[in-house]
């Protein structure tokens, strides 16, 4: 059974297995540094954080309301991670739109991206949104072929700051 939930301490230690595959495949940049920390040291703190980034409580300067949802089989394996941001900025607008989402490397390829995606669709839906931004690397067909399965329709390319690197945007209606 797959279900979308809110970060819960009782999976402290799956999700630190969940880190560790990321580390394992070379996807460091999945979590930053202070998180990290957090997350090995004081998991507890780090689902607080969590809870206050959902709240708009203690925001970086520039970030937005932001709910984090594990995707989780049989209430004890987590398959992946999505965040969905409650508005969006400029920064937001040209990288990262409302949702990003990532699924932990071994369990790849077998539709939990489009699930967690349509899941995290309804909780935007349910929250008002009446329709959502997403964005990928160009080149990350993956990630845009889950997005087209969710009625992601591509409505302009554009650069990253400073590079040469493609960033597509999909518009998906509620």
């Amino acid at each position: 059974m797959l279900e979308l939930i809110t970060p819960t301490y009782n999976l402290h230690l799956e999700f630190l297995d969940l880190v560790a595959e990321y580390q394992q495949a070379g996807e460091f940049r999945m979590f930053d540094q202070n998180n990290l920390t957090l997350i090995q040291e004081d998991f507890s703190t780090y689902i607080q954080y969590l809870e206050n980034n959902s709240q708009g409580i203690n925001l970086k300067p520039g970030f937005v309301p932001a709910t984090n949802f594990w995707l989780v089989m049989n209430s004890k394996i987590i398959l992946g991670e999505s965040q969905l941001r409650h508005w969006l900025v400029p920064t937001l607008e040209h990288r990262g739109g409302h949702i990003g989402y990532m699924i932990r490397p071994l369990q790849r390829s077998k539709g939990y991206g489009t699930t967690i995606l349509a899941m995290t669709l309804e909780k935007a839906k349910n929250m008002g949104l009446s329709r959502v931004l997403l964005t990928c690397d160009q080149d990350n067909l993956a990630s845009a072929r889950i997005i087209q399965k969710n009625q992601g329709k591509l409505t302009s390319e554009g650069l990253w700051e400073n590079s040469d690197k493609v960033i597509s945007r999909y518009w998906i209606d509620l």
